[in-house]
């Protein structure tokens, strides 16, 4: 055998090894003696002639909480409109579309995805594998009460027969005992005998019916685990009986005001090593819609969009999103997903006089809201979430022209519980602008969003102008190739394009400055600060930013702190996350031409989030001396990752902490903060939000964008979309009703140098940043935006309604109003005339 195919072998083996020692403090062999915790039927507190099969077991002055103890479905009835919310709807036993397993689903209100022995998905519900086997049990806790649910019994196999037996024993211990025909035919079909060594030997291919009737024929006979160690002994033979697939999970229902709370606490998600849960969904058809309600899902996507019941999209795929985009440590797409983000962890279930609103508090980021109408598995409307709760990747060995993969599991479950909070809103509250408000209000009690420090100087709202630096590039001396620095943006070029700006009537300017220090736009990690020779150095800088003092002109210069561009200086394989497969999480950039990564060019690393904190506290100490009031982070409020470094392993759980704890450092250093993306968990700390998203994904499946992030902070935080120059608008018209209906501020960003100078660069996506020409259009859209906004500035929006196709009305806390006009033709809207692409400011400031 040559050397390579042994080592490839050898290697195997190895991964077979290892990829089967995966461990939790969440298994355990003894798992099947493990008994239910708790009463298997409870006693009604209470009742209602509208819920006879179900118990009354906790009330409040909002709400009555009941359970059905033989099916563990819950109802919850609000108490000030009387309407009831399910966990499965009432009349799914006749729902015509479901069938079967899809059936099945609709009285769960638990789904599991497990990994097999070989790492395959498999899946389980709480209908199935444990309410159908009576496996369930209940106790009353403070204001609710905790259902346990165990999935999947203990089935005997082939192995809980011996694979040999003497003749005497056979006949003896089992044959004699048996009188039924068919299982001694059963019995003989499963075994044979070998007259020369005088013994029985089963019949390893035996399975099915044959199997069912020679297990029941063992089992009459009296055959016990004590003769099968017996008959193994004796003829000196081994064999293990399979892991059966066994699973424990544990609900908690509790009242809390106008919510209910339900938790799933990890430590009592119980499971054997050998088939690990991957996720788990909870109360998949909470509060759905039948199919002949009207009303609508409201999905976190981008800045918030609506599915409606029954919109007969079902021929499309069904919407899902990992709250706060996907960690890159797991992600292995190769094409770009042209998508936005679900920043906020939430969720809604809008009906004609009653509403729902998800929120989830404990999880978050491990998180997926999932939503899908009727039509494709069954009748109903709904949308739910999900958790990661043990993350699966691939190890793929190829050699000698074979290839295997083999499934590596996260070492330990998250490290937290899974918490939504689902609050009933009443008949006059039932509207998303309604559950907007509730979140605003639920953010500021818990201390999430805080009144923003910048105030304005004037009544002008902000510009939002990123400035671009210096970018390194590849360039020749004399045939030698060398890395240099390009000047896009010299600090006496960013003066010329801001006192051009000024004089054109654009006096409120948020500059975002990258480029700036440690080697450009992909800079060095941040052990130090060291402002770029090339775009003036810290002379440059220094007299920059004297030249701004005095004009209302806000500085934030631009830092990346979870990814790393630029290695030198950096110790990829002790500082970069790693992956489930060990190797370093490596992000290869977009080639635009050809819309997937390119591995041809140097990729960037996410760094470990335990070096995070390390990094903040060298860049506040490097940047204390530079006297700036503000600071734009490029990726701490728009990424999450995790590191599954071999056991010192960071969940994203975790990897939140990390981030919220930075944020805190660099809040508490008095910089005003200035986000990218602008992720949940960023708000308290924002001033300003960059690139937040003004509409959603467009999937298929869903019906309307909606501004729900936007009425959640507006009046909080600053914020702008993504920059005008960059996007996909075709219509600069568009984009103002946009910035109009958004309540958003303007954007562009803007180089002083031609953008031909970042073609054949790995900065090919600063395509059109020439400030030359995009300085006239950019001040008539500001002069528009800012006439009508500025009568709003730091107002909160209160209203937001669709008034007929491509015609919106935003109405604002101090009675202004915006209607705006996507329509080629004009519109009549309250008896005013609005034309083709524009739009009208009405009310009376209060």
């Amino acid at each position: 055998m040559k050397l390579s195919k042994r080592l490839f072998l050898c290697t195997l083996c190895l991964l077979i090894f290892v990829t089967g020692c995966s461990t939790s403090t969440t298994t355990g062999d003894d798992l099947q003696d493990m008994q239910l915790e708790g009463e298997p039927t409870l006693t009604a507190a209470f009742t209602n002639p509208l819920l006879q099969d179900m118990k009354g077991i906790a009330e409040n002055d909002y709400l009555q909480l009941y359970i059905n103890d033989k099916t563990a479905e819950i109802a919850v009835l609000d108490k000030r409109n009387g309407y009831i919310w399910r966990s499965n709807p009432a009349d799914r036993d006749g729902d015509p579309i479901a069938s079967g397993e899809k059936k099945d689903l609709l009285s769960a209100q638990v789904n599991l995805e497990f990994c097999n022995e070989f790492g395959q998905f498999n899946y389980a519900n709480s209908y199935t594998d444990s309410i159908s086997y009576g496996q369930v049990a209940y106790t009353l806790i403070p204001d609710g009460v905790k259902v346990i649910y165990k999935f999947g019994t203990v089935e005997k196999t082939i192995e809980d027969l011996p694979k040999m037996i003497s003749k005497e024993r056979f006949e003896e211990k089992i044959l004699s005992k048996i009188d039924n025909n068919t299982l001694l035919r059963a019995l003989r079909i499963a075994y044979r005998e070998d007259k020369e060594n005088g013994v029985y030997v089963r019949n390893d291919g035996l399975a099915g019916l044959q199997l069912k009737r020679a297990l029941e024929a063992f089992e009459i006979a009296g055959y016990t685990e004590e003769d099968l160690a017996y008959d193994l002994a004796e003829h000196n033979l081994a064999q293990t009986k399979p892991a059966p697939r066994l699973f424990f999970v544990t609900l908690e229902y509790k009242l809390e005001g106008d919510s209910l709370v339900v938790r799933v606490p990890v430590d009592e998600i119980r499971y054997l090593k050998e088939y690990p849960v991957h996720q788990i969904s909870i109360l998949n058809f909470f509060g759905a819609g039948g199919p002949n309600e009207e009303g609508a899902l409201f999905v976190p996507d981008g800045s918030g969009a609506l599915i409606y019941f029954n919109n007969g999209k079902s021929k499309y795929p069904p919407y899902r999103q990992e709250i706060y985009g996907m960690d890159l440590t797991v992600d292995n797409t190769e094409f770009l997903v042209k998508a936005e983000k679900a920043r906020m962890p939430i969720f809604g279930i809008i009906k004609k006089n009653s509403a729902l609103l998800g929120i989830i508090e404990e999880g978050a980021s491990v998180a997926a809201v999932n939503a899908d109408v009727s039509g494709r598995d069954n009748s109903y409307n709904y949308v739910y979430p999900s958790f990661y709760v043990i993350h699966k990747d691939d190890v793929v060995l190829q050699g000698e022209g074979q290839k295997r993969s083999f499934p590596r599991y996260q070492e330990e479950p998250m490290k937290t519980d899974f918490v939504v909070r689902y609050v009933f809103l009443d008949d006059k509250d039932a509207s998303y602008e309604e559950m907007a408000k509730y979140y605003q209000q639920y953010l500021i009690k818990n201390g999430m969003l805080k009144e923003n420090r910048t105030e304005a100087s004037n009544d002008d709202i902000p510009f939002y102008l990123h400035l671009v630096g210096s970018i390194p590039t590849l360039k020749h001396f004399v045939g030698v190739p060398y890395r240099a620095l390009e000047p896009l943006t010299t600090f006496e070029q960013a003066k010329t394009i801001l006192s051009e700006l000024q004089q054109a009537g654009v006096n409120n300017i948020k500059l975002k400055y990258s480029g700036w220090f440690n080697g450009g736009e992909h800079h060095k990690v941040p052990k130090s600060i060291s402002v770029d020779g090339a775009i003036g150095g810290l002379k440059g800088l220094n007299d920059f930013l004297e030249y701004i003092k005095g004009k209302n002109i806000s500085f934030y210069p631009d830092v990346a702190l979870l990814r790393v561009y630029n290695t030198s200086g950096f110790n990829e394989t002790r500082e970069a996350a790693r992956r489930l497969t060990a190797l370093p999480a490596a992000v290869y950039p977009i080639d635009l031409a050809l819309n997937r990564r390119d591995r041809d060019r140097s990729p960037s690393y996410v760094l470990s989030p335990r070096y995070v904190g390390k990094y903040v506290e060298k860049m506040l100490s490097g940047i204390a001396r530079l006297d700036f009031d503000g600071i734009s982070l490029r990726d701490l409020a728009d990424e999450l990752n995790s590191d599954y470094r071999k056991n010192n392993q960071i969940d994203r759980t975790e990897s939140e902490k990390i981030s919220i704890q930075a944020l805190d450092e660099i809040y508490k250093s008095g910089l005003n903060i200035m986000v990218k993306g602008g992720n949940a968990y960023a708000w308290r700390y924002a001033t300003d939000i960059t690139d937040l998203s003004l509409g959603n994904s467009k999937y298929k499946i869903e019906d309307e964008a909606i501004p729900f992030y936007q009425m959640v902070i507006r009046g909080f935080i600053e914020y702008t979309g993504t920059p005008y120059n960059l996007s996909t608008y075709t219509n600069y018209r568009h984009y103002v009703l946009k910035c109009l209906e958004y309540g958003s501020n303007v954007h562009f960003v803007w180089s002083y140098e031609p953008s031909h100078k970042v073609k054949d660069t790995d900065f090919d996506y600063l395509y059109s940043i020439y400030y030359k020409e995009w300085i006239d259009l950019a001040t008539e859209i500001y002069q528009q935006v800012n006439e009508a906004l500025k009568r709003v500035n730091g107002q909160k929006i209160i209203s937001h309604q669709k008034i007929e196709d491509g015609v919106f009305k935003t109405v604002y806390e101090n009675g202004i109003y915006v209607i705006v006009n996507y329509n080629r033709t004009p519109v009549t809207v309250e008896g005013v005339r609005i034309e083709a692409e524009d739009f009208y400011v009405g009310g009376d400031a209060k």
